[in-house]
């Protein structure tokens, strides 16, 4: 588990599968990925978050409001294989996925800038990535309030289908001297 001042980072629970599925179900919420997911759907992605924490003590975390309790959707860490077809590959990835609701408050920066810290510190990689679609405007500003850096090696999704409006992506990446620069200059 892991804090920052307003959100908890933490083990998927049960009660929170019925959220999460309402949230993948909201096309606003789903319009940077493929389709949007049905509840069968979401609890298999769920069970296999919650099954990835289990194996390696982090992941991509369920996030609730500390002063409520609520469920707010997923933020954390995920490998990226070697041959997974996106460019600097293998890499720590940092994603994230808000409910509608909780959008323009800061929550995906505050907890993605705690999950960085975890990579750097707990984990000791040497750098993260982040990759999004290149419409996904924001998102990438929230890799930009982390201090990421476009790489510029935009790039097509091997998994999304040639000509498909998602296919083309960005990638931006951030190391630790970057991450302690960034907060020095209250960037974060």
């Amino acid at each position: 588990m892991l804090e920052t001042k307003r959100l908890i980072l933490r083990q998927w629970e049960q009660a929170d599968f019925k959220h999460f599925a309402r949230m993948c179900a909201d096309p606003e919420v789903m319009q940077y990925f493929p389709a949007t997911l049905s509840e069968a759907e979401s609890e298999q992605l769920a069970n296999r978050l919650q099954a990835l924490i289990d194996l390696h003590g982090w992941g991509f975390w369920a996030v609730e409001i500390k002063a409520t309790g609520e469920f707010i959707g997923f933020v954390g860490l995920n490998t990226i294989d070697g041959e997974s077809g996106i460019p600097r590959a293998p890499f720590l990835e940092i994603g994230w996925r808000i409910a509608k609701q909780y959008w323009h408050k800061g929550y995906a920066t505050e907890a993605a800038d705690q999950a960085m810290r975890y990579a750097f510190f707990v984990l000791g990689v040497d750098d993260v990535y982040a990759f999004t679609a290149k419409d996904n405007l924001p998102s990438q500003k929230v890799m930009q309030r982390l201090g990421m850096i476009d790489t510029r090696l935009d790039f097509d999704h091997p998994k999304l289908p040639q000509g498909h409006p998602l296919e083309r992506h960005c990638l931006y990446r951030i190391d630790k001297t970057t991450l302690l620069s960034a907060n020095a200059l209250g960037a974060i």
